[in-house]
């Protein structure tokens, strides 16, 4: 996607350094975070500098990568282990994490000259990962009609992966073939990712989009002003159940009591084979300080945290949600769009 005029991806490796958007300063500020080993990478990953299930995938790829190039001479298998545990301890819900990990970890173990082929393979999932959305753009575009309007709930735009995105690719599909879409974006509490980073995404795009309450959902669809539901994913279960940003569960039970379609966009590198069923799935839980503060620019243009609620008062903050297979109408993958069962996602990987 272009920013002020310029290509950019969420995620990119200059030598040793891993460059990433800032995505905590947007919309307020547009930065490159500079990663220059694989722990500064980890901390990128941990304070969501990078998120999203696809950003994470393909820096969690490049952290190994990383490591590859720091091991020592000596005890050099010792290190590369402690790297990949400390790569996959960041966030323990996405399913791209450890897989990029995973294959970045193996394809330099297994060659002689093992910081190139790690490198070589890290841009290889980056790569995949750009044109795996592109194609989830092709297949979703189908299922928008002109004059369409669609709900999105967090962040699922090329924020979100290296490019592209996965709920919104097929939006910017439609957008970019002269169809009318209007988009209700779910402003996503605690940390607003969509009425920060969609919303921003959206409007870099033109296309037409209001912020709505995150309870504000199921008013407009009992009013007949929501068409169809698009969301992401962190990790699909083999059984077609979906865990996504907190709030998606909500979101796809009103769908369902409105016959409204409720589609899950996610490449297949986010389906976990092994995890039988959403109640498999890790949910992370976050820092109580995200629901009680709140951030935004001061008079000076300096991003400050308030507090906006009552003092001495605690939170719970959940970060997902698990949305079981028979609420989900279809899920939308670069390899064609399935039924939540499976048999259908199995298929998907013959």
């Amino acid at each position: 996607m272009k920013v002020n005029h310029k290509h950019y991806r969420t995620t990119w490796m200059e030598g040793s350094t891993v460059c990433l958007i800032e995505q905590n300063q947007l919309p307020f500020k547009f930065e490159v975070f500079q990663a220059k080993s694989y722990k500064e990478t980890c901390h990128a990953i941990k304070t969501m500098i990078v998120r999203g299930a696809g950003a994470i995938g393909g820096t969690a790829g490049f952290a190994m990568a990383q490591a590859f190039l720091e091991a020592p001479s000596s005890n050099g298998e010792a290190f590369l282990r402690q790297a990949k545990k400390d790569i996959e301890a960041t966030r323990p819900t996405a399913q791209n994490l450890f897989y990029a990990t995973q294959r970045v970890f193996e394809a330099g173990k297994s060659s002689e000259n093992s910081v190139k082929s790690a490198r070589e393979e890290a841009q290889k999932i980056a790569d995949e990962d750009a044109e795996s959305c592109r194609q989830i753009g092709e297949f979703g575009n189908e299922l928008i009609k002109d004059g369409a309007n669609v709900e999105t709930h967090c962040n699922a735009g090329w924020l979100a992966f290296v490019d592209y995105g996965s709920a919104l690719a097929p939006i910017y599909a439609a957008n970019n073939l002269g169809k009318k879409v209007l988009v209700y974006v779910d402003e996503t509490r605690p940390r607003s990712q969509g009425a920060r980073l969609t919303a921003w995404e959206l409007h870099n795009e033109n296309v037409p989009h209001y912020i709505l309450p995150d309870n504000a959902g199921a008013h407009l669809m009992s009013q007949g002003k929501i068409d169809m539901v698009i969301v992401g994913s962190d990790r699909i279960a083999s059984n077609g159940d979906v865990a996504n940003k907190i709030g998606t569960l909500e979101k796809a039970i009103v769908a369902k009591e409105y016959g409204i379609p409720f589609y899950v966009a996610a490449p297949s590198s986010t389906i976990d084979l092994n995890c039988s069923s959403g109640k498999d799935i890790p949910l992370e839980e976050r820092s109580q300080e995200e629901i009680l503060y709140q951030t935004g620019p001061n008079q000076k243009g300096e991003l400050e945290k308030i507090l906006v609620c009552s003092p001495g008062s605690k939170a719970l903050n959940p970060a997902f949600d698990v949305t079981p297979a028979k609420y989900v109408t279809a899920i939308i993958t670069e390899r064609g769009i399935v039924k939540p069962n499976s048999d259908s996602i199995k298929n998907l990987f013959k």
